[in-house]
């Protein structure tokens, strides 16, 4: 039963309908996929849907309407995938949340005054109150993981270009940002990325192979793993204590199973690293913007977009090549000191994130020095997940504790560079060990 208190409308997680988009025909076959006929909710960031309007959460790209489908939305269809509607996102994946302001906040189905994470908050919130078993999100700086931890859900970001951002993309932010979904289940998560991983032609690197099908490390012998565990966030800020306790919690369990399991962190410069990966967002901002412009014929006018995307963009312009060559080479080298830690382990371990949910408008920056605000506050929530896409590697949040709130705290793993293999194998593992699917929260479609 849903409780006065948290009785409020789910407020958008869903921003427009998409009707018909890859509908099965009633005199059209099922291709042969376990995914057919399954409904499926787009995010409104960088994945298009031919016919079907894609603002990005800002004003500024309120009357665009898409000419094509990416090739991710390509795939997705053609496993029989059934593309429902458009869910929302934090404007151009610029937050930990999604409170746009041309939308409005998504509201966590775990208590509706909280935040649902970000970037992709409205196919998380949509997944976790069961309108739909998976949406697409894409993450850039942990924007499939934050919500994922905040909603209680698994949430996979693969192997940079594990999965395709073309045609109108080959690299997106200098490599930061991945697609893929938030699930329900492990065994979701895996078919979705059998389905639509792989290179498309003329893409500028890959991914490496995997050796199967990702749908069959589900339920596969995991082995033992060596799995080092840290809740001391890379940046040095402070964990809330229900995030080390699902860490802690996660590291019995493991240890259960028959795991090794130590306390150990990779060494490398964290706060170069997070000043490099902070420039690299802020040009990408500044390119996405000139890219927008160019295609819309116009320059965006007062107030069509927000203050911490303007702010992005101006600092963004002001970087030069050398600097960006600069910032790309810090990320490389942290990358590869911690690719050294990964000789000795086969997984890391953290929090998702530093703090459980917090309540909506926590996250919102302020029109005055919206980046300094940005850093510190958004910075501070999500301290741990920025540093798998600084080097490309896999990682997932899992949902195995919730807080004496009944708010959910994700734990994060982190892989080897294409080792999706092993977080399956790991993740269905846990999910045996600590079944989350049937967990409803509050507000859910399925009561």
């Amino acid at each position: 039963m849903v409780t006065a208190s948290k009785a409020r409308p789910l407020a958008v997680p869903v921003v427009q309908p998409a009707p018909d988009m890859g509908a099965l025909r009633v005199n059209r076959a099922l291709p042969p996929s376990p995914l057919a006929g399954v409904p499926f909710l787009l995010k409104d960031l960088i994945a298009t849907c031919e016919g079907v309007r894609h603002t990005e959460g800002s004003a500024f790209l309120r009357d665009y309407v898409a000419d094509r489908d990416s090739e991710l939305v390509a795939r997705i269809k053609r496993a029989g995938l059934v593309v429902v509607g458009i869910t929302n996102t934090a404007e151009v994946g610029n937050a930990s949340t999604a409170e746009p302001r041309r939308f409005g906040p998504s509201r966590n189905p775990w208590d509706t005054t909280r935040t649902t994470g970000g970037s992709s908050g409205g196919s998380a919130a949509a997944v976790a109150a069961g309108l739909v078993p998976m949406a697409h999100g894409n993450d850039g700086g942990g924007s499939v993981r934050i919500p994922a931890s905040c909603c209680g859900l698994f949430g996979l970001k693969p192997t940079r270009a594990r999965n395709p951002l073309g045609p109108e993309f080959g690299d997106f932010y200098s490599g930061l940002v991945v697609e893929h979904a938030l699930t329900r289940s492990v065994r979701d998560s895996a078919a979705l990325l059998d389905a639509t991983s792989g290179p498309m032609p003329g893409d500028p690197y890959r991914a490496p192979p995997p050796v199967r099908p990702f749908l069959d490390e589900v339920g596969a012998d995991p082995g033992t793993l060596r799995i080092a565990f840290s809740v001391r966030a890379p940046s040095g800020v402070e964990v809330h204590r229900d995030c080390v306790r699902a860490v802690q919690e996660a590291a019995r369990v493991l240890a259960a199973l028959g795991h090794e399991v130590e306390e150990g962190t990779p060494r490398f410069d964290a706060e170069a690293a997070e000043e490099a990966w902070f420039m690299l967002w802020a040009e990408g901002n500044a390119r996405l913007l000139e890219d927008w412009s160019r295609r819309l014929r116009r320059t965006p006018a007062e107030g069509e977009i927000e203050p911490l995307t303007r702010a992005l963009c101006d600092l963004g312009r002001k970087r030069s090549a050398a600097e960006h060559l600069h910032s790309v080479q810090v990320l490389d080298r942290a990358g590869r000191e911690i690719a050294g830690f990964f000789e000795t382990y086969d997984l890391w371990l953290t929090p998702t994130l530093a703090r459980p949910p917090v309540p909506l408008g926590a996250l919102e920056p302020p029109e005055e020095n919206p980046l300094a605000w940005w850093v510190e506050v958004d910075g501070r929530f999500a301290p741990f997940t920025a540093v798998a896409n600084g080097d490309g590697r896999p990682a997932m949040s899992v949902p195995l504790f919730w807080n004496e709130e009944g708010l959910p705290v994700g734990t994060h793993f982190l892989g080897r560079f294409g080792g999706e293999a092993a977080l399956f194998r790991l993740a269905a593992q846990l999910e045996e060990a600590r079944p989350w699917a049937d967990r409803r929260p509050p507000v859910s479609a399925l009561e």
